[in-house]
């Protein structure tokens, strides 16, 4: 039974130890978080529906194991669960209100939690047969702290927005790559270093290079993010677990890993969990990494789709939509720069996230709803940013193999593999005799008379080019003209 249409007054009046205040009659939630709502008027922005449903879990989660340990009588139990899995489900969303930037510890959200939970509960307990009254302190939050009840949300939402959300996409990112990469690794290209003409490369090793990387980084995230595994629940306060049994923190992760089918356990030691949020700091660490990652492979395919006429014109990407509202017939690369600014964002947020990480004194970080908000919005947006770049773009691009192929024949690193041969001065010439009658290495050669025409195509072979090997380093036997031509040179 959602909690709907229930025949609330227009407002009531809520009690807590600082005094009476006025709440809509329609909220689920009490005076403490009436109180949140007049103090942190601050962004508008609410705690993300992957931390609420989190602390939702948690508390269910709670109410099972207080109930197992004694602590707690089945009718409470029963209906504090029920109202709980309302919360982790969405279906109280709006009773939600309370700004990210708030208490450094997250009462403000975790009280938010224990009102909602407990007047729901309260509501579900007053079909016949139920139980007695239920305390949003006493019973809903027994045996916890907020300040290990946020971070352990942090843990359990992120972890579960990267394996449900974020890993899953970077996997598929990695096998298009890799796709693309066989359909492309026939097509010799120019390879460019310092933005200049450099040896010949396959389009396919460039992309299998790009698989390579997102693969690596998003293993790298994989083993960061299994940090988040440790909670911290069962220290309460400071990290003693005063105010709680003994083995809550350790029932607790065995019941969330039942709910969520993710390997939580117990931290190891509290005090250091509670006092700075590594895990959090390392998995948003990783996350700037892959962000890295992707802005460089966005970028490239943004250049490399450049012109159509004028620019690189090595990949045709899709067409999606109108490119200028003055330019008639505009195409631009909307794709990889909308990816391109999804990771400067997260690169931004990683970067609140690192300075928010040892902003606290002693037994607490005081920077938790913000972790918490910047590190799952990383999550989100690099999941949905890497979807949007792979189906509308990555996907469907092609190549120009015709501008390609020109393109490579025109470079002036052709006159590489002649260097062995006849010196890197005397190369350097032909280069840049080419460069100055705007010809191609292989015509200027062939005119010299230097190589037989055998052993020029064999030297500048752009298939061969793109693979291990040693150079020839003797010259092969010439037309009578090439000695005198080679001193020259």
């Amino acid at each position: 039974m959602e909690a709907k249409n229930l025949g609330r007054p227009d407002s009531r009046i809520e009690r807590d130890v600082m005094g009476e205040l006025k709440v809509p009659g329609t909220a689920l939630y009490g005076a403490q978080t009436a109180r949140a709502l007049q103090n942190f008027t601050i962004s508008g922005l609410r705690m993300p529906r992957e931390m609420i449903r989190a602390v939702g879990l948690i508390k269910a989660a709670a109410a099972q194991v207080n109930r197992d340990l004694g602590l707690l009588d089945e009718d409470r139990a029963t209906v504090i669960v029920r109202a709980a899995m309302e919360v982790a489900d969405g279906k109280l969303d709006e009773h939600f209100p309370v700004d990210v930037f708030q208490s450094g510890s997250g009462t403000s959200t975790n009280m938010n939690a224990n009102e909602v939970i407990a007047r729901r509960a309260g509501e579900i307990a007053a079909a016949p047969g139920g139980s007695p009254s239920i305390h949003p302190n006493d019973h809903v939050n027994k045996g916890q702290s907020s300040n290990d009840v946020i971070p352990a949300a942090i843990h359990v939402a992120s972890l579960d927005a990267v394996e449900r959300l974020l890993v899953p996409q970077l996997e598929l990112l990695v096998k298009t790559l890799e796709e693309k990469a066989v359909e492309f690794d026939e097509v010799v290209k120019v390879g460019r270093t310092h933005l200049q003409d450099a040896m010949p490369i396959r389009l396919g090793q460039e992309f299998g290079g790009y698989a390579h990387l997102i693969a690596a980084t998003a293993e790298d995230l994989r083993r960061a993010s299994l940090s988040l595994c440790k909670l911290h629940l069962g220290g309460t306060a400071v990290g003693t677990g005063t105010g709680t049994h003994p083995e809550f923190g350790a029932r607790m992760a065995a019941e969330l890993s039942a709910m969520t089918g993710l390997p939580f356990s117990e931290t190891s030691n509290h005090f250091a969990g509670q006092s700075y949020p590594q895990a959090i700091a390392a998995t948003s660490a990783s996350l700037r990494s892959v962000a890295s990652v992707l802005l460089k492979v966005a970028n490239d395919v943004r250049w490399l789709g450049s012109g159509p006429r004028s620019g690189l014109g090595e990949l045709i990407l899709p067409v999606v939509q109108p490119g200028s509202s003055i330019m008639p017939g505009k195409v631009n690369p909307v794709l990889a720069e909308a990816l391109m600014m999804v990771c400067v964002q997260v690169i931004g947020l990683d970067a609140a996230v690192n300075t928010g990480a040892f902003l606290g004194n002693f037994e607490l970080n005081t920077m938790l709803p913000l972790l918490a908000h910047n590190l799952l919005q990383e999550i989100t947006l690099l999941a949905n940013g890497i979807a949007a770049f792979r189906t509308r773009l990555l996907e469907g691009v092609s190549v120009d193999r015709a501008r390609v192929e020109a393109s490579v024949e025109q470079s002036l690193a052709l006159a590489t593999p002649l260097a062995p041969l006849i010196g890197y001065d005397a190369a350097t010439r032909i280069a840049q005799r080419a460069h100055a009658e705007g010809r191609t290495i292989r015509d200027v050669a062939r005119e010299l008379g230097i190589f037989s025409p055998e052993t020029l195509a064999r030297l500048l072979d752009v298939h061969t080019l793109t693979e291990p090997g040693l150079p020839a380093t003797e010259l092969p036997a010439s037309p009578a003209s090439a000695g005198p031509m080679r001193q020259a040179l």
